[in-house]
């Protein structure tokens, strides 16, 4: 169809698709709410009475709940069943049955002995896309509890993130929940278009621990290939500098030279030329070796004047720098730079960040509001008695 500026649209690219999402707090439900703004029926099936994990964590609150169930829950239809229920389980059944894609993320085996894992659908639907996240993967011991925090420590990335004299920290959000679900959306887009060739299904294992663990990418092949471990190196980078966080008059200035050419760029805007063929600097190998001296003679500079100031004339001069924004301060220079980064999702509910990926002839979904705990049982038990 045309659109108003005549350019032809195709709609969203998931409108055929149906997923039953049997997943909870955030991992999984990511997956699921991205594949709705793509345009697939999402029901998500919850537990009578109490529903998502994150229905409850709080605050902050919205007028309808839990800020954190909703950023992760626009645009789906909730159906509240008790898997442990015999006639429940069976709609269940049926649902998974009838969907392209199921999703869930139970302890492993938990589908399997509720009569809902991959055999049991796939034998009633063996073009289904059938997606685990866990935590460790299926062959992980019985007890290991999957917690982003948790996998945060064992999976290395707290022992490289924070101040070299403090103590490992964790991600201010949880990262490795979010790489997890964007890996399952990745893994059940290939399995779609590999059914579109072949007509068949399949199963796809993710874990937030594989996820970590190919996040790293940089750090970890470099422990690959010293067999060292990382080292904590506050907003520093262990391969480029300067790429840190750098002292101005009135707060610090983020500023990430990655060539030497940005490098020549920044000391002329800050009228230290000299700096650009100093032996110590010449190159970035040099400069990591210098980087305490490097970062020292800079921040005298820099000190001279306010972060606002220096960022506007090294943004200039083509040298990579920002301010360090505040999450308002952060939606603002979204909005400033032409991003349009929030959405509405309906009257009375507060906006949220919009998806971000951009279509030329796709269209992204119009969201709707975080569904109520078990609002669509009716339609979807409606729905599950005309496929019998």
């Amino acid at each position: 169809m045309e659109s108003e500026a005549g350019r032809v649209t195709l709609g969203t690219p998931l409108a055929s698709i149906r997923v039953a999402d049997f997943t909870r707090v955030l991992a999984g439900p990511l997956a699921t709410m991205t594949l709705a703004d793509l345009g697939a029926d999402v029901i998500k099936v919850e537990r009578p009475g109490s529903g998502d994990e994150t229905r409850s964590w709080g605050p902050p609150w919205s007028a309808h709940g839990s800020t954190y169930f909703e950023c992760v829950n626009r645009t789906k239809r909730s159906i509240a069943l008790n898997l442990r229920d015999p006639v429940d389980r069976a709609t269940a059944l049926r649902i998974a049955q009838d969907a392209d894609v199921v999703i869930e993320n139970f302890a492993p085996g938990t589908m399997e002995r509720l009569g809902l894992g991959y055999d049991a659908v796939s034998t009633g639907n063996p073009g289904v896309v059938y997606c685990s996240i866990s935590g460790f993967g299926s062959a992980a011991p019985d007890g290991l509890l999957g917690y982003d925090f948790v996998v945060q420590a064992v999976g290395g990335l707290m022992s490289i993130t924070g101040d070299p004299d403090g103590v490992p920290t964790k991600v201010g959000v949880a990262l490795v929940d979010v790489l997890t679900g964007k890996d399952a959306v990745i893994g059940i887009l290939a399995a779609l278009e590999g059914r579109r060739r072949t007509g068949r299904g399949d199963r796809i294992e993710v874990s937030l621990l594989s996820s970590l663990l190919a996040g790293l990418v940089n750090q970890v092949q470099a422990a690959l290939e010293t067999g060292r471990p990382g080292q904590r190196l506050a907003n520093r980078h262990p391969s480029i500098a300067p790429y840190e966080t750098l002292r101005c008059s009135d707060g610090v200035v983020a500023v990430a030279c990655g060539n030497d050419a940005q490098f020549a760029r920044l000391t002329g805007v800050l009228g230290l030329p000299e700096l650009a063929t100093d032996p110590r600097f010449a190159g970035n190998a040099d400069r990591v070796g210098h980087r305490d001296t490097l970062a020292e003679l800079l921040e005298q500079r820099l000190r001279t004047g306010s972060a606002a100031a220096w960022v506007e004339r090294l943004t200039r001069a083509k040298v990579p720098a920002g301010r360090v924004n505040t999450i308002p301060e952060a939606l603002a220079f979204a909005q400033q730079v032409g991003l349009d980064p929030v959405v509405d999702v309906g009257p009375g509910h507060t906006r949220q960040v919009r998806p971000p990926i951009r279509w030329t002839a796709y269209s992204t979904r119009p969201p709707t509001p975080p569904p109520a705990l078990g609002a669509d049982t009716g339609a979807v038990f409606g729905l599950t008695k005309e496929m019998l």
